[in-house]
C-alpha cells in the first residue's frame, strides 16, 4: 500500500473519478464501489467493500444552519463524501491552530471551534477529505433540503 501524503480536500463530479484513482489503489476502489453500485437503492447504514480498510456509510437528513453543523476531521480514515440526491453547502478549511472541542479517536473524530468557506456540493458530486482537511458537512443551501449521501472511508495506512 503506496504511503498517502498530506494534500488539500478535492471537489469534483463522479465523472472525473479517474483523475484521482491514482492517488492510493484504496480511493480508485471507493471510486469503483461508487461508479458500480446501484447508490440509489442502497438503504441507509454501514456497507462493507473492504472490511475496515473500505467501507460506505449511507446517510439519509435534512440539511441544517451552519450553526448546529460540527467542524469535524479524521486521523485515520479518508472520507470521500457523494452527494447521492440533494444538494448541501459544506464548510472547508485547513487544520491549523483551531480550538478543539470534542477527540474521539478510537471512533476518528474530532470537533472543532473555527470558520471556514463555503462549498455547494450537489448531487453528482464528491468531496475528498485527507487529515488535514477539517469540514463542515450537512450545511443547508438556501432552504432545507432532504440529502441522501454516501462516505467512503478509506483507511489510510
Amino acid at each position: 500500500m503506496k504511503k498517502i501524503k498530506p494534500s488539500t480536500m478535492i471537489l469534483d463530479t463522479l465523472a472525473n473519478c479517474h483523475l484521482y484513482q491514482s492517488i492510493n489503489e484504496r480511493i480508485a476502489k471507493g471510486f469503483d464501489y461508487l461508479r458500480t453500485t446501484d447508490l440509489d437503492s442502497l438503504p441507509s447504514g454501514k456497507h462493507d467493500i473492504d472490511g475496515d480498510t473500505i467501507f460506505a456509510l449511507v446517510q439519509e437528513y435534512h440539511t441544517k444552519p451552519i450553526a448546529e453543523c460540527k467542524l469535524e476531521s479524521h486521523k485515520k480514515y479518508i472520507d470521500i463524501q457523494y452527494v447521492i440526491q440533494g444538494e448541501e453547502m459544506m464548510g472547508i478549511t485547513t487544520q491549523n491552530n483551531q480550538t478543539i472541542l470534542e477527540q474521539n479517536l478510537e471512533k476518528d473524530y474530532t470537533f472543532y471551534e473555527g470558520t471556514t468557506s463555503l462549498v455547494r456540493v450537489s448531487k453528482g458530486m464528491f468531496t475528498i477529505f485527507f487529515p488535514d482537511d477539517l469540514h463542515q458537512p450537512c450545511v443547508q443551501t438556501e432552504t432545507v433540503l432532504e440529502v441522501k449521501k454516501v462516505v467512503i472511508k478509506v483507511l489510510i495506512q
